[in-house]
């Protein structure tokens, strides 16, 4: 895993922008794309709001991205998103060329970035993704693991 200087600070972004999706009743992730140390986009969880099966919070950032460059191309930038992408959000990051994928904690149910499938560094794809994991997990994790306790006690 290579962490670097910057990493924590935009997944402490990240997890806010989670903390939204939380508030709206959507599963807590955040993500935020960023080039040369600046924010292009954010997004979160969306896809009750939205009526979007599609409307991951990577995939709500790519969009705005692309729109933010004028180019779905995202050559030389990181995603920070705080749970691992799952395969349709990692088929889009390859998609897009995102150069780095910094994720705060696995997916042991979904995740495409090396936990159930491998998308992201998989060797036939035209596009291979340098992957961090591990950057504030345990925040992450707590995040999730309050959410799914709040919403279980709802339905009992």
């Amino acid at each position: 895993m290579t962490v670097e200087h910057d990493d924590v600070f935009w997944m402490q972004q990240a997890l806010l922008l989670a903390a939204r999706a939380a508030e709206a009743g959507e599963v807590p992730v955040g993500a935020v794309l960023v080039r040369n140390g600046e924010k292009i986009a954010e997004g979160w969880n969306q896809p009750i709001a939205l009526n979007d099966p599609t409307a991951h919070a990577e995939i709500v950032t790519l969009r705005a991205a692309a729109q933010a460059l004028g180019n779905y191309r995202l050559n030389d930038c990181t995603l920070y998103v705080t749970l691992e992408p799952c395969p349709m959000c990692a088929g889009a990051l390859v998609h897009a060329r995102v150069k780095r994928v910094v994720y705060a904690t696995a997916d042991d149910k979904a995740g495409a970035a090396g936990s159930v499938l491998q998308v992201l560094r998989h060797p036939q794809l035209n596009h291979l993704c340098q992957v961090s994991n591990g950057v504030l997990a345990d925040a992450a994790k707590a995040q999730l693991t309050a959410f799914f306790a709040s919403r279980r006690k709802e339905k009992s």
